[in-house]
């Protein structure tokens, strides 16, 4: 079987199924488990798939974003050993940055007792932060009933005010070609500022979150440092060459 051929097959078996094991492409193809692997590789670039830990999967475009709400709900553990690492990463006298979002909101409890400053525009983290004492600064602008960000150009004119030690930025997608991305275009333009108006970006992303592709571009992966809990260990050659990746778990 030629490589287009085989290629072109694994494609479309990706396509029936949404995920298949790489023994299953071997053996329908009849190709080594090397060359699979190889075609895999190239495919993710090309961005027909994405490689998942034993095989493939079909590569979701997502344009919907789920509500905060829904949201809070996932992967909840994940995002609590994510937060904890992040918030490690805060001394006292930073002036960080904390982007609407669960993961973010999550960091919130860890921070409590440092002596910093956090700007957000996530209208549910300004409850959170006020409890814990934290000195708070709230982007203006337009605020998505949805996920309750804050958004639009106010919220970036505001932005334009400050700079940042750390930012910590949460995505919906954080993909080898893509780089960072999220639904909505709006809350990509403010994410993708704070991140160049900090010294050090950091993304927030759980393991659903990696090889995934959403609608509007953030930023490249070189961007920030990715913070995730798990990430397979055939994907992190690949994403090493082009960030930082802080792999946490729960000891």
């Amino acid at each position: 079987m030629l490589t287009p051929e085989r290629q072109q097959k694994i494609i479309d078996l990706v396509l029936q199924n949404e995920i298949v094991k790489l023994q299953e492409l071997v053996d329908i193809t009849g190709a080594s488990e090397s060359t699979i692997r190889r075609d895999l590789s190239q495919l993710e670039e090309e961005n027909k798939l994405k490689r998942v830990h034993g095989g493939a999967a079909k590569l979701h475009q997502k344009g919907e974003e789920p509500s905060i709400l829904e949201k809070s709900s996932i992967n909840l553990d994940a995002k609590t050993i994510i937060a904890s690492a992040a918030a490690g990463l805060v001394k006292d006298g930073d002036c960080i940055f904390l982007d609407a979002g669960t993961t973010t909101y999550q960091m919130i409890p860890f921070l409590s007792g440092k002596r910093i400053t956090v700007v957000t525009n996530g209208f549910a983290h300004i409850q959170a932060l006020m409890d814990k004492g934290i000195s708070t600064y709230i982007v203006g602008g337009f605020m998505k009933n949805k996920t309750g960000a804050i958004i639009g150009r106010k919220a970036t004119e505001s932005l334009e005010a400050y700079n940042f030690d750390k930012a910590f930025i949460g995505a919906n997608g954080v993909h080898l070609k893509s780089g960072y991305t999220t639904p909505d275009p709006e809350e990509a333009a403010v994410k993708s500022l704070a991140m160049r108006l900090a010294q050090e970006a950091y993304v927030l992303a759980d393991e659903s979150k990696i090889n995934e592709v959403t609608f509007s571009k953030v930023g490249a992966l070189k961007e920030a440092v990715i913070i995730t809990n798990h990430m397979d260990p055939d994907l992190i050659p690949a994403f090493e060459e082009k960030t930082t990746i802080m792999v946490v778990t729960n000891k």
